[in-house]
């Protein structure tokens, strides 16, 4: 039985937390928040044994195995380091950080002290984007020559509300265009080059951002992202034999059609009965049974990858976020 703390009870934290009790190995132990209300409501929605009001009384627990941590952006770097140096594994949510040093420094800390440390990239371990990664790594497509993924949603605008503050890294880059970047570095790896351009609202977030990243072996990678409008979605894998289409909305994809020139489509269904976060969770228990520090399928240089990616988007687009205290 791992036994399961969260920092920071919001909305992705109750979908955590409904997907965590279809685990039969998974225990909620402990739910930490700023506020005493908040954090005795959620443990007794989902039957967490212990409530704080604070995040520090987590570490309190000797018998506390992983905390999910889902503050917002601005607070998962200080919240791991508290947690990686008191011992305790950490899960945190994307983005691991607000840039790369932060994410350094988060990696060293948990390198140092062994303990287990993986950003929750709940896309990497969807069935329908393993299956996808496998038949591109297969060459059921031919040479992969290009990847394009698309992220929006109609947003309602709130200037104190976490996606138009710049305080609290708001913007669409870090909260969605995270997704079609993680899914171009999945399938292509690292670019050899990346041209970006953003649209910026009345508070100075970036609402909409479009990349074109390209790869020393010719390969092309079109992304983008916005939050004034509900786009498709969808992730093309295409290769010089065939295609493979990842269903929307594609960072948490319940379907996707192979289709090789000459040859009928291919569907593959992945349906669920659960939000999808299970996956990343039952892997970091895996991971954590057998005494793993990493995951073998999401490293530590993976994040730190894809956190240099999102640094070098937000400096050729011109995004900022204010001064971290």
């Amino acid at each position: 039985m791992i036994r399961w703390g969260i920092l920071g009870p919001g909305r992705i934290a109750h979908k955590f937390a409904h997907d965590l009790l279809t685990l039969p190995d998974a225990q909620l132990y402990a739910v930490a928040s700023s506020n005493q209300q908040r954090a005795s409501e959620f443990a007794g929605q989902y039957g967490a044994l212990h409530a704080f009001g604070t995040y520090e009384e987590l570490l309190t627990l000797p018998d506390l195995d992983v905390v999910y941590v889902a503050t917002p952006h601005t607070l998962h770097y200080e919240n791991a380091l508290m947690l990686l140096n008191g011992g305790v594994a950490v899960l945190g949510e994307k983005p691991f950080a607000m840039n790369g040093q932060q994410v350094l420094e988060m990696v060293k800390t948990a390198r140092q002290n062994e303990v287990f440390l993986m950003e929750a990239l709940w896309s990497r371990f969807m069935p329908g984007i393993v299956k996808a990664l496998d038949l591109a790594q297969s060459g059921a497509i031919g040479k992969v020559v290009s990847v394009k993924a698309d992220f929006g949603f109609k947003a309602q605008f709130s200037p104190e509300g976490r996606l138009f503050n710049k305080a609290l890294g708001g913007g669409a880059l870090l909260d969605i265009g995270i997704y079609p970047l993680f899914l171009s570095y999945l399938m292509l790896g690292k670019p050899s080059s990346i041209k970006a351009a953003a649209t910026f609202g009345s508070t100075g977030t970036d609402e909409q951002c479009g990349m074109v990243l390209t790869y020393s072996d010719g390969q092309l990678a079109l992304l983008d992202c916005t939050l004034q409008a509900k786009t498709d979605c969808i992730g093309i894998i295409q290769g010089e034999l065939g295609q493979i289409r990842i269903h929307s909305r594609f960072h948490e994809t319940k379907g996707i059609t192979l289709q090789v020139e000459g040859q009928e489509p291919t569907l593959f269904d992945f349906e669920r009965s659960t939000f999808g976060y299970d996956y990343e969770a039952k892997h970091v228990m895996q991971c954590l049974t057998e005494g793993r520090t990493e995951s073998p399928l999401w490293s530590l240089d993976d994040s730190i990858n894809l956190m240099t990616l999102l640094d070098a988007v937000s400096a050729e687009a011109g995004i900022t976020y204010e001064p971290l205290t």
